[in-house]
Parts: structure tokens; C-alpha cells; sequence
């Protein structure tokens, strides 16, 4: 496991080493495929919502060359809130990696 910079932080959450797995596991595919990516700040926090299927909600922004990158999303696990955010996080990276190539 490459040692990249990954900062967790949780709002009304406890830690958890499974979900800090997981969420690496998930950031090591960015890291592999996106290089210039130097770190993920992540972020855990619960919401109130009127609605089982969301809740548990996951932002992680990404410091890379140009504007920083942000996505967040809610869902009922934190699992499938981080998943959502990564996926959401590599279509923003392959469109800022077609504009890097373009100079």
C-alpha cells in the first residue's frame, strides 16, 4: 500500500478503521490512475434526513494540480456514500486529464 496523503475527518462520527480501509482501498485506484493527485481529504458526517436511503454522507476532496477537486454524496452506508463520491471524483479527474494534455 503506497503511502499517500490521506486525512480522514469525522463530524458526530466514530472513527473506523474498516471504513478508513475501505475508503484507501477506493482512493488507491484515483492515486494509481491519476498521478498528479498529491492528497484526499475525507470527510464523514451524519445528516437527518426524512429518507432511509440517505444519511450517512462522505465528501472527499482531492488536491491536484489547477482547482481543487470536491465530491460529496449521501447514502444509506458509508461504503456506498464513499463509492458514489470516488466515481463521481474520477469522471472530474479524466476530464481535468484531457484539458492537462491539451497544453
Amino acid at each position: 500500500m503506497n503511502n499517500h496523503n490521506i486525512i480522514f475527518e469525522y463530524h458526530d462520527v466514530s472513527s473506523s478503521d474498516t471504513l478508513e480501509d475501505f475508503t484507501k482501498e477506493k482512493l488507491e485506484t484515483i492515486f494509481t490512475q491519476f498521478d498528479f493527485v498529491i492528497r484526499a481529504d475525507v470527510f464523514f458526517k451524519t445528516e437527518n434526513t426524512s429518507s432511509d436511503e440517505t444519511g450517512m454522507k462522505c465528501g472527499i476532496r482531492l488536491s491536484a494540480p489547477g482547482p481543487r477537486l470536491f465530491a460529496e454524496s449521501s447514502h444509506n452506508t458509508f461504503q456506498d456514500a464513499v463509492s458514489e463520491t470516488v466515481n463521481e471524483l474520477k469522471r472530474q479527474l479524466k476530464k481535468r486529464k484531457e484539458t492537462m494534455k491539451t497544453y
